[in-house]
């Protein structure tokens, strides 16, 4: 008996071997499947499955699920990548099923996928909106809620807190952790700075050369923990936005290895730089080598640039943002260097997220302080051509440089807060200059303090404007407590630690430790601007009208049905008696008015006074 029992237990250890070994041997086959999952119910039924592996194109494929049908089998001139289109029925269950592969010259083997259930109501979810105010995070300089993964043995880049261009610990975890200060500070809307994996030799920490376009960097935390990040942001009303680069990879991705065909990266996978010449989009004298110099060149040697009009690489990219925005429940997009890409790649990449979420706000950057340039890309503005735009939101470039000079030139016929006033009445280029992005600085430039000489009394001005004019802001992390870079320009000094974020740092903006005198009145007066910006009709529905700039001063009312705001920027070195007669028109029959920030009363007599360089805001009782 005791032989037998030994043989039988041989024999089940035996079997356990052949059974892993041939899971092995079937899960070897395929490297990587993307997207690993997908969703039923979307609105666009055709789902593509980028497959990578050895002569994988050889195979043929199958599929027995309902609802599910291969509609076809796509390969390119490299036999390691196959394309399986499939058609997914709009009553088909949720569920997991087996692809098939099978070979003449190669054993068969069978590959699971999932089908999920969506979040209810996902497809009209509500996008980021002027209701909101965005904080941008730079999550390696935010806060280190877990040391542990610091450093991660399989990634090339260690921790280097010393470095100024290396990484220095921060991840998803210490968001999470300070997620009752962004609430209670007042913003409603988290921008993070790229959290894909970035898998670079060094400055890896900024985010921008993805390496896996589907797997968050193991140094900020797991695919997981981005998606209970958005769970507990959506908790206290706050919604994430994700960073998303079109444009280009970075150069240790494992498609520079490996392309899944031969023109997937422009100019023959070589570098040649981007001659940065947008204009040449849409000059009327242009000559095509420009356009092709500004679209098709890269921006270093370590981001190769993507060609979307390769339809397979537009198809991945396209369902790549899909499959984010339903995995960890996003509010919105935030699409990087947005014009260098592909123009008819952009129009079907827009369009294909405004089928799926028609409520979903997607803000393009395209730095430029020519108007007509940005809102070119905003959908609805009028243009020079025919081209087709789905693109809700664009940043307001033009506007944040205006701000800088109103605040800084000399107050002449043609300089200083006239220039304010002139980007505002630009408007009517954009398609919807409400749904702009406004902002002060932004991760790629100097801090608005420092643009601003370190004048805090001029940092409250372009706050103010920032907080009460059209469109949606975005805060800058840091900006709160008056963060500075004095004497450069250098993005490491720039992006610095947040004062809290690390055990050891002397100084907390999260516990207000150690905090200057200054750094706690421009806290305060940041949290009771954004504070009550959230319940203030006017500013965040209601219309803007201003009056051209006069003697230094500029003036600009908000509006809705049951709310009027009138701002006042003083720029004079000395308190000015402003004459209220002017504004009749937009005050009415109003005598009384509450200071916001002081929340004093004032008396709306023949003038009122405005402190020297300062910015009053004052809601109107009527």
């Amino acid at each position: 008996m005791k032989n037998l029992l030994d043989k039988l237990r041989l024999l089940h250890s035996s079997m356990c071997c052949l059974i892993l070994l041939s899971l092995q041997v079937c899960y070897a086959e395929v490297q990587r499947l993307e997207p690993a999952n997908w969703w039923v119910g979307m609105k666009d039924p055709s789902l593509q499955l980028l497959v990578y592996g050895n002569d994988i194109s050889s195979y043929q494929v199958d599929i027995q699920y309902k609802g599910v049908t291969i509609e076809s089998l796509e390969t390119t001139d490299n036999p390691n990548y196959l394309f399986i289109n499939l058609l997914i029925a709009k009553n088909t269950s949720v569920g997991e099923f087996k692809i098939q592969f099978t070979s003449s010259g190669h054993s068969s083997f069978s590959y699971p996928f999932e089908l999920k259930q969506r979040i209810p109501n996902s497809a009209n979810r509500k996008g980021f909106s002027s209701e909101d105010v965005i904080y941008l995070i730079t999550p390696d300089r935010f806060a280190n809620g877990d040391p542990s993964n610091d450093s991660i043995d399989s990634l090339k880049e260690s921790r280097n807190r010393s470095d100024k261009g290396g990484r220095h610990g921060g991840d998803i975890q210490g968001i999470i952790d300070h997620l009752d200060y962004i609430e209670e500070m007042g913003f409603t809307q988290i921008w993070t700075m790229p959290l894909m994996e970035n898998d670079m030799h060094k400055y890896s920490y900024h985010g921008y050369s993805t390496t896996d376009y589907y797997k968050i960097d193991p140094r900020f935390g797991s695919n997981n923990l981005y998606r209970e990040l958005s769970k507990q942001a959506r908790m206290r009303g706050i919604g994430i936005i994700q960073d998303v680069i079109l444009n280009h990879i970075g150069s240790e991705h494992r498609w520079m290895k490996d392309k899944p065909s031969s023109d997937w990266i422009n100019n023959q996978g070589v570098f040649v730089g981007t001659n940065h010449r947008r204009e040449s989009l849409h000059d009327p004298h242009a000559v095509e080598s420009d356009q092709v110099g500004f679209n098709d060149g890269w921006f270093v040697p370590t981001m190769p640039d993507l060609n979307q009009r390769n339809p397979l690489l537009a198809t991945y990219l396209i369902q790549n943002a899909i499959w984010w925005i339903e995995y960890a429940n996003l509010s919105g997009l935030r699409v990087d260097t947005y014009s260098y890409s592909d123009m008819d790649f952009l129009t079907q990449w827009t369009r294909r997220l405004m089928i799926e979420y028609p409520n979903l706000n997607v803000v393009g950057e395209e730095w430029s302080t020519n108007p007509a340039i940005v809102a070119f890309w905003q959908t609805g503005s009028m243009r020079h051509s025919d081209y087709r735009s789905y693109l809700t939101s664009v940043m307001d470039f033009p506007t944040q440089a205006n701000l800088i000079n109103a605040l800084t030139a000399p107050e002449t016929w043609a300089r200083g807060l006239r220039e304010l006033y002139e980007s505002l009445a630009s408007d009517f280029l954009y398609g919807d200059p409400y749904n702009l992005v406004v902002f002060a600085d932004n991760h790629d430039m100097s801090r608005i303090s420092s643009q601003l000489g370190e004048d805090f009394a001029l940092f409250k001005m372009a706050m103010a404007f920032v907080l009460t004019t059209r469109g949606i802001p975005q805060v800058f992390y840091g900006t709160e407590i008056f963060m500075t870079n004095p004497g450069t320009d250098d993005h490491g000094i720039i992006r610095s630690d947040m004062p809290g974020g690390w055990e050891d740092d002397e100084s907390s903006a999260f516990s207000k430790s150690k905090l200057t005198t200054q750094q706690i009145e421009a806290m305060q007066f940041m949290r009771t601007l954004l504070n009550w910006r959230k319940n203030s009709s006017a500013i965040t529905h209601g219309q803007l009208n201003q009056y051209a700039p006069e003697n230094g001063t500029y003036v600009y009312f908000r509006t809705s049905d049951t709310q009027t705001v009138m701002v006042v920027l003083n720029k004079n070195q000395q308190s000015v008696d402003l004459p209220l007669k002017r504004f009749k028109e937009m005050l009415g029959d109003a005598s009384k008015a509450t200071d916001v920030i002081t929340q004093t009363t004032i008396e709306l007599g023949q003038s009122i006074q405005i402190q020297a360089k300062s910015a009053l805001i004052l809601n109107i009782q009527q």
